[in-house]
């Protein structure tokens, strides 16, 4: 489990998902990653070196640039958990629904 925990800390900061969301269309270089960003070049540097520990980016050199590479794979773990909910979120919502139909009906004049 220490992966997907891994994966799921990777993903709780809305400016890795955004940087996940960037490389998921093309590999990109880490200056214009930083230059996306309203934050130092250190800062983007330790949330992709977060992202690179939890397995989601790869780093390509490409002479004196580090082009940075989305790997989807680990977010799988996160899909496949989800899934495992998501007959009971659908359950919940059904039930909702038929709460809130019987609830108009009731209201009805």
């Amino acid at each position: 489990m220490t992966g997907v925990n891994n994966v799921f800390a990777a993903i709780a900061a809305p400016a890795r998902r955004e940087m996940l969301h960037m490389l998921a269309h093309r590999e990109v270089p880490v200056m214009e990653l930083a230059d996306s960003f309203d934050m130092t070049l250190s800062a983007v540097s330790q949330h992709l070196t977060v992202l690179r520990q939890a397995g989601l980016v790869t780093i390509r050199k490409d002479g004196r640039q580090r082009l940075y590479r989305l790997n989807p794979q680990p977010l799988r773990a996160v899909s496949d958990w989800l899934g495992f909910y998501e007959p009971f979120w659908t359950d919940k919502l059904a039930d909702l629904g038929a709460f809130l139909s019987s609830t108009r009906e009731e209201n009805q004049p």
